[in-house]
């Protein structure tokens, strides 16, 4: 864990979060409210994993545009989700990412809380 600390400078010390599995329908939900896009085009974009996954292309375009639209909160929610779906959470496809980390994101005042180190180094994407 130390050599984590040391070369990612992501913090191994403080609380860990409990990455439950999701059902699509509450993950569909959840992006809704947080990325604020539509409920049609999050199940299209589910659809396609049958699954809650969503591709990493989409979260970044989301990002584009609430970026243009000033949506600083709804942005930053959705760089994470794509940070953490090229990093800590990559899977073997690297072009989708599990929406159960997104949870994480839910209030980004209590990011800097967790113990990213540890959940990169021992939580592997619910497969």
């Amino acid at each position: 864990m130390d050599d984590v600390a040391f070369l990612l400078h992501l913090p191994v010390v403080g609380d860990l979060h409990a990455f439950q599995l999701m059902h699509v329908d509450d993950g569909i939900q959840m992006l809704v409210e947080l990325l604020m896009v539509t409920a049609e085009a999050t199940r299209a974009e589910t659809g396609q994993y049958r699954g809650p996954y969503v591709r990493l292309q989409w979260v970044h375009d989301i990002y584009q545009r609430r970026c243009q639209a000033g949506h600083w909160t709804v942005a930053a929610r959705a760089f994470l989700l794509h940070l953490l779906g090229c990093t800590l959470f990559a899977n073997k496809s690297a072009t989708h990412v599990h929406i159960v980390f997104f949870r994480a994101l839910r209030d980004l005042s209590q990011t800097g809380r967790y113990a990213w180190g540890v959940a990169g180094a021992y939580v592997r994407p619910l497969e």
